[in-house]
C-alpha cells in the first residue's frame, strides 16, 4: 500500500524539545510528598523521622554501591529516584519499625525490585512495594504492629492498636456489624484523626489522606501524572464497597473504605509510577479498575487486611500485556479513511 507522502507531514529541524525530565518529575513527586510527611511528623514525631531518613539513607546508600562496584557504572544518584523509593518505603512502615529491618527493606526494594533488572526505567514492579511485601511476608509481627498517634516522644515503647481495616476486617470475619461503630468519622479519617479507642493509626503515609489528596493536586497541577489511575481506582474501592454495604451492612461504608489502609498513599504516588504502568490513558483506566477490584477482593476475603500492595504489584506484571493490546495513536499515523 503506497502513501501520499503530504498526508504525512514532519517538520525540518530544529524541533522544540519538552521540559519534562527524570530529574524534574522526581523531584516534583518528592515536592508533592511533603505534606504526607509532614502529617506524619506531626502525628507520629521522631519515630516517622527515624524511618523515613533511615530508609531514604539505606536506599540511596545501596544504588551507589550497586551502580559503583557490581555494575560498574556511574551511580546516577541525582536524578531522585532512590530518594523516591526510600520515601516511599519509609512511608509504607510503621513509626517504630527497627531499623535494622529498614536496612533490609532497603536492600531488597533497590537490589532487587529495581537494580537487578538494570535500574531505573527497566524495572517491571515498582521498587518500594517488593521491599514492603518483602518485609510483610519476612516480618508479620512487625509490620502489623501500629502505634497510636501522638506518641511524639516514643520510638520502640510506642504504644499500639488495631487499626481501621483491622477492625473492618474483624466485623467480616465475625458477621458483627456493630464493631464498626469504633471506626473514627470520615472527616476524622480524611484529617487524620485516629485516636478514638487508642486505635493505630496505620502506616507512616496513609495517616492523612487530605495532606495525599494535596500532593495529588500538585502532581495533576505540574503534569507529573495523570488522572486516570488515581481516579480509576478510588472510583471503583467506592463503587464496589458501596454495593457491598447496601447488601450487607457488615461491610463498612464506602467513604471510610477509601480513607482507610493505605490506598490514597497507593493510588497516587504508587500506581502512578511511569515504568510500571501502562503507556496510554485507556490502558491505565484498564490498570486503575482492575487494582480497585483486587484491591476489594484482597480487603474482604484475603489473608491480610489490606490488599493494595498486593493489588498493585499484581497489575504491574500485567502492564506489558495492557501495553501491547492497549496501544496509544501513533505519530503519524494515516486514518483508515485516507487509505
Amino acid at each position: 500500500m503506497k502513501y501520499k507522502m503530504s498526508q504525512i507531514i514532519v517538520s525540518l529541524s530544529p524541533h522544540a524539545h519538552g521540559t519534562d525530565s527524570v530529574e524534574r518529575n522526581m523531584y516534583g513527586v518528592i515536592i508533592a510528598l511533603i505534606p504526607a510527611l509532614l502529617a506524619s511528623f506531626y502525628f507520629f514525631g521522631l519515630g516517622s523521622a527515624i524511618v523515613c531518613g533511615c530508609s531514604v539513607v539505606a536506599c540511596v546508600l545501596f544504588e551507589w554501591l550497586i551502580s559503583k562496584f557490581l555494575l560498574q557504572r556511574t551511580p546516577t544518584l541525582t536524578d531522585g529516584s532512590a530518594i523516591v523509593t526510600g520515601l516511599l518505603l519509609g512511608m509504607n512502615l510503621p513509626s517504630n519499625f527497627p531499623i535494622w529491618m529498614i536496612v533490609i527493606g532497603a536492600l531488597v526494594a533497590i537490589g532487587i525490585g529495581k537494580m537487578t533488572f538494570g535500574g531505573l526505567g527497566q524495572n517491571p514492579f515498582n521498587p518500594a512495594l517488593v521491599g514492603r511485601c518483602f518485609l510483610l511476608v519476612s516480618f508479620p509481627v512487625a509490620m502489623t504492629s501500629w502505634p497510636v498517634q501522638n506518641q511524639l516522644t516514643a520510638y520502640t515503647d510506642a504504644v499500639t492498636g488495631a487499626t481501621p481495616l483491622a477492625i473492618m476486617k474483624e466485623a467480616i470475619k465475625s458477621g458483627d456489624a456493630s464493631l464498626l461503630q469504633q471506626l473514627p468519622s470520615g472527616v476524622d479519617m480524611l484529617l487524620g484523626v485516629t485516636q478514638t479507642n487508642n486505635m493505630g493509626a496505620g502506616t507512616i503515609g496513609e495517616i492523612c489522606a487530605a495532606a495525599i489528596l494535596l500532593g495529588m493536586l500538585y502532581m495533576l497541577w505540574k503534569k507529573i501524572i495523570t488522572w486516570h489511575i488515581p481516579v480509576s481506582i478510588i472510583a471503583t474501592v467506592f463503587c464496589v464497597s458501596g454495593l457491598l454495604h447496601l447488601h450487607n451492612p457488615v461491610y463498612a461504608d464506602p467513604v471510610r473504605v477509601i480513607l482507610s489502609g493505605g490506598l490514597m498513599l497507593g493510588a497516587v504516588f504508587m500506581a502512578t509510577d511511569y515504568v510500571t504502568s501502562p503507556m496510554c490513558g485507556r490502558g491505565q483506566l484498564i490498570y486503575g479498575v482492575s487494582i480497585g477490584l483486587l484491591t476489594v477482593i484482597i480487603r474482604n476475603w484475603g489473608a491480610y487486611p489490606e490488599g493494595m500492595s498486593f493489588a498493585i504489584l499484581i497489575m504491574n506484571a500485567f502492564t506489558p500485556l495492557i501495553n501491547y493490546y492497549v496501544k496509544p495513536k501513533r505519530f503519524g499515523e494515516i486514518p483508515k479513511a485516507a487509505k
